[in-house]
């Protein structure tokens, strides 16, 4: 199950909770120092220096509860209480160049701004240039509000207890929350709230897609048409073709503008390829639509945006549209039942809001709630750190990718991989989990070459694509 997204007075009352059951405060410290300490060995290698500053309260202890872990790392701890007098020790450490440093200075119940003393100390911190590896929350952030008590520490990687923090997801506090991890499994009892907003972790994946069917063939798996691709855009089109492909639905054909066929069907083999005409019907043989990537040249005639809008309010095809695309969807209400995507960078939802960028970063999920209404209450895949996926209701926050997802193409691959998927007759029933799916394994392929320390591109990306474990 996803986990909710809750405040800091939820994670109090959730702490006293467990409290009541006999757990102890002893225990869930220990379990949290053990899964820090696995994370901080997945940061370093064997013989590698990792500094671990505490603070005086169970945040420290945390941190300190890691050390027992580090068998084959070099250790330093800096217990601080008083910023100043400690300062020059700091420094002093800082000077052996360490790896890594655990950040257990402050934890979530930081509300008031930072003395002097600790901006300073802090601040050093982030001069050193030092990955960091910091427990519940940057040291500094308030966990609640998103915004820095003077100085924040600028993490590497946040490992949260229990589940994130309403104010780490902010825009504002990514550059200080880094990548967000959550250590779940720590002996607290479940998470006794529910929020509109919850984060996915892999194992909310685990047996999807379902099995195929012994007897399946290709048309169980559906039939996706992607209307894509123009001159000196073609590369967008054979891209999508190439995640579609790797959803494994049962056939694909490309309707791409006649000045683009030959440059895109010579790159495509398995998929089929043919000229996009305005008075083709593709209800009779498709499953799912994807419109959008790669319509961007001069010549795009003026039918397909009749086209485009005729079939968004119309078609009882699962339809997805991204891109060029996007500027030609019309507002207001689609056919009742009919699956329709839309999967916008911030700066493609604020034209779409007629609004900026900034004002969609600042408040992303009323952004997405603001498209999802717009455009019939379709699926949002709101992209971009910590890509958001949903409509009314229930909100996804996908937990996976890295920025080196920011490379021309790979959006492209994100809606054809998305798009097979939709094609399927088996999957069309749950949507979300199905879009959910296939934001996460584009992430987690990302994750995965980047863990391999190639310098990848989005063509490896594809080949990665789909075989993320869940």
């Amino acid at each position: 199950m996803p986990i909710p997204v809750i405040s800091v007075a939820q994670m109090r009352e959730w702490e006293k909770a467990t409290w009541a059951t006999g757990q102890t405060e002893a225990e869930v410290i220990r379990l949290v120092g053990k899964c820090a300490a696995a994370h901080a060995l997945r940061l370093t290698q064997s013989d590698d220096l990792i500094l671990i500053l505490a603070g005086k309260g169970n945040n420290g202890a945390d941190a300190r509860a890691a050390r027992e872990h580090l068998l084959d790392r070099r250790v330093d701890v800096l217990d601080v209480r008083d910023p100043g007098a400690e300062q020059s020790k700091l420094e002093a450490l800082l000077s052996l160049d360490p790896n890594l440093i655990i950040d257990g200075l402050f934890g979530i119940g930081l509300n008031r701004a930072l003395s002097a003393e600790w901006v300073k100390f802090i601040e050093t911190i982030n001069a050193a240039n030092t990955g960091v590896l910091s427990l519940d929350v940057p040291s500094g952030l308030n966990a609640e509000t998103g915004a820095t008590e003077g100085a924040a520490i600028q993490a590497l990687v946040t490992l949260t207890v229990g589940a994130p923090k309403a104010g780490m997801l902010k825009s504002a506090a990514s550059p200080c929350v880094g990548r967000l991890e959550v250590a779940a499994t720590v002996g607290l009892i479940p998470c006794p709230f529910k929020s509109e907003l919850n984060w996915t972790i892999a194992d909310d994946f685990r047996k999807f897609p379902p099995q195929r069917e012994v007897g399946g063939h290709k048309g169980t798996y559906g039939h996706l048409a992607i209307v894509a691709g123009s001159i000196g855009y073609h590369g967008a089109a054979v891209l999508a073709a190439r995640g579609a492909q790797r959803a494994q639905p049962g056939l694909i054909t490309v309707h791409t503008m006649e000045s683009a066929y030959v440059a895109v069907a010579s790159q495509l083999q398995a998929v089929m390829v043919s000229t996009w005409k305005a008075q083709r019907d593709l209800s009779k043989s498709y499953t799912a639509i994807v419109v959008g990537p790669g319509l961007a040249a001069d010549d795009i005639p003026g039918e397909l945006r009749d086209w485009v809008q005729r079939h968004w309010r119309e078609s009882a095809l699962a339809m997805l549209v991204d891109a060029s695309g996007l500027a030609w969807l019309p507002a207001g209400r689609v056919r009742e039942g009919a699956v329709r995507v839309i999967t916008p960078h911030p700066g493609e939802a604020a034209r779409l809001l007629d609004s900026t960028s900034k004002e969609v970063q600042s408040d992303r999920l009323a952004a997405l709630r603001a498209l999802s209404k717009r455009y019939g209450d379709c699926w949002v895949v709101l992209k971009g750190h910590q890509t958001l996926i949903g409509r009314s209701g229930e909100v996804l926050i996908n937990s996976s990718g890295n920025p080196f997802l920011a490379q021309g193409g790979s959006g492209d691959t994100l809606s054809g991989y998305l798009g097979g998927l939709l094609a399927q007759p088996p999957l069309q029933s749950d949507p979300l989990k199905a879009i959910a799916y296939a934001v996460w394994q584009h992430g987690a392929a990302a994750d995965n070459l980047q863990d391999s320390g190639r310098a990848w591109i989005v063509e490896d990306l594809i080949e990665c694509l789909g075989s993320a474990n869940s």
